[in-house]
């Protein structure tokens, strides 16, 4: 770059030189002198604005190397243009369905909607919620509730290992952590995981999951834990005892671990143990504690889909004995295919065989069975229309039904 001081100096030996040759040959007249200075004025103001614009570019590149350094260190400052801010880290999603029941139940339901927010403190800490709206109506005497199904701290011990603290799923089953609509087939979740494996289940704890190499990983996870009735109906039902972290009586926790297999793609291996000293949270005299053992393949090779599952409750105590409910199991196979239709659809049918009992430890029969057969169509990959008939074969004293069930679902 030309210094002004430089380019000053130039002109005046320049001016002096020509004023040298004007003398040995004709002095120049005042207004030639005078335009001649106008020049070289005009010149210096034009160098002038020139520094001027630089100077301006050179401040404000600085400026934005100084945001893009802010950004790739914590990616949460914002300048007084939110240009940048905490913003560009956070995510939203969510989910939902509606169901049309058929059969003795014959209602419509827009069963659930879950909104998700997460946000990234910085490249190894984040934060992850949903919340849930069942039956779209909540209140005092309403069908609905507002659940906190998740809400988390995350943090990326390593590159293979995380911990997390907080409200989160528990890693049993298929469907306890990925049950969005497009991601199974049937309107309805199947009974196996709702009344054996309580879906959707989730607790307060700690937990720790990673990969160990040739395609295993592992979930362990240290959290609150049940408090089934002793009495009635449900007494020691899974289900009936989850307490959804609501003021939830905290005597006695749980442990669960799972380990996971996906060493070739489209094939998932997995099995999970949970144990608790006592599920009815010291409500009687003798402990009952319980462990549940699950085992589970989901499996898909090009269109061809199937799922199998198999959970088993071991429930310990004079009481649960006495009902029969010390032990309950359940299982079921799916097997599925699903094709492109066109260019942007895709159109799947399934076919599911459910059996569950959560009175196994009596002689009666207290077997629930269901088949279900079925069809899902996606206009999007995160939209889906489901069809299914369900034909269920209850224990004797419970009527058997025939239920058909529409549905719509999406995620975003």
């Amino acid at each position: 770059m030309i210094k002004l001081s430089s380019f000053i100096g130039s002109s005046m030996i320049a001016l002096l030189a020509s004023n040298s040759a004007f003398a040995a040959d004709e002095m120049p007249s005042r207004a030639e002198m005078w335009k001649m200075i106008q020049t070289q004025q005009q010149q210096i103001k034009t160098l002038q604005t020139g520094q001027t614009v630089t100077k301006e570019q050179v401040e404000k590149t600085e400026k934005k190397v100084q945001k893009v350094e802010q950004i790739a260190n914590a990616g949460t400052f914002g300048d007084s243009n939110n240009n940048f801010g905490w913003w560009n880290n956070t995510s939203l999603g969510g989910y939902g369905e509606l169901h049309y029941n058929g059969g003795d139940k014959d209602e419509i339901d827009f069963h659930r909607f879950v909104l998700f927010v997460g946000h990234e403190f910085n490249d190894r800490l984040r934060f992850m919620s949903e919340i849930e709206i069942e039956h779209a109506l909540a209140g005092d005497g309403k069908p609905g509730e507002v659940e906190l199904e998740q809400a988390f701290i995350e943090y990326d011990i390593t590159d293979n290992h995380q911990a997390r603290a907080g409200v989160f799923l528990l890693p049993i089953g298929i469907l306890n952590e990925t049950h969005e609509p497009p991601t199974f087939f049937g309107v309805e979740r199947n009974p196996v995981e709702n009344r054996i494996i309580p879906s959707t289940w989730w607790e307060a704890g700690i937990g720790f999951n990673g990969q160990l190499g040739e395609g295993f990983s592992y979930d362990l996870a240290l959290h609150s834990g049940l408090e089934t009735p002793t009495t009635g109906s449900n007494a020691f039902n899974p289900r009936s005892g989850r307490q959804k972290v609501a003021e939830a009586t905290a005597k006695d926790g749980a442990a669960t671990g799972r380990l996971k297999w996906t060493g070739i793609p489209g094939v998932e291996l997995a099995t999970s143990l949970q144990y608790q000293q006592d599920v009815t949270q010291g409500s009687l005299s003798e402990s009952a504690d319980a462990t549940l053992w699950e085992a589970h393949a989901n499996l898909r090779r090009g269109g061809w889909g199937l799922r199998a599952l198999y959970a088993r409750w071991d429930i310990n105590g004079a009481n649960a004995a006495s009902l029969g409910r010390d032990e309950q199991y359940g299982w079921y196979v799916e097997p599925s295919y699903r094709f492109e239709v066109g260019d942007d659809y895709e159109l799947g049918f399934f076919a599911r065989y459910n059996e569950y009992d959560n009175t196994a430890g009596n002689s009666a029969d207290t077997k629930f069975q269901q088949t279900d057969i079925g069809v899902n169509f996606w206009p999007h990959p995160d939209v889906v229309l489901k069809a299914d008939y369900a034909i269920l074969d209850n224990p004797v004293g419970i009527a058997d039904d025939e239920i058909i069930n529409l549905g719509v679902g999406f995620q975003f």
